[in-house]
């Protein structure tokens, strides 16, 4: 399904093309901008973008990627959603939950079991689209 085109508002698209990934600009935003990702090394990043599932949200009248997010996937049982980025002009008409629901949808034909994330702020947004507090989190571990 790379290369898919998602539901987007009006104004803009989602696709998961990894061609139309503007690997600059998403290391900018991330590393200067994203709580979680501040400080992140181009290097890492482009490592991050290459082993994952992308998503971009872009203008429809230009064309410029105005969005990202990314999963870390198996294809089968599990799903990492990260680095959900919305560009700050483009926020609050509903561009994020759209990126959020194309990644979701975009693991329905792959039968994913489990599609976690982390999040410090955005709880009601990762909401809307069906995700909710761990059931068990004293089931789950981390290292680092």
């Amino acid at each position: 399904m790379h290369g898919a085109a998602f539901v987007a508002p009006a104004g803009y698209e989602i696709s998961s093309d990894p061609s139309r990934l503007d690997a600059e600009l998403i290391h900018r935003w991330l590393s200067q901008d994203a709580y979680w990702a501040l400080g992140r090394s181009r290097e890492k990043q482009d490592r991050a973008i290459a082993n994952s599932v992308n998503f971009g949200a872009y203008s429809s009248i230009s064309g410029a990627q105005v969005g990202y997010a990314r999963a870390v996937t198996d294809h089968a049982t599990f799903a990492w959603l990260c680095d959900v980025y919305i560009a700050r002009a483009d926020r609050g008409n509903g561009l994020g939950t759209a990126l959020v629901v194309a990644v979701r949808d975009y693991f329905t034909p792959y039968d994913v079991g489990r599609i976690l994330l982390a999040t410090a702020d955005a709880h009601a947004i990762y909401a809307k689209v069906g995700f909710e507090p761990l059931a068990k989190p004293e089931r789950w571990m981390s290292l680092g």
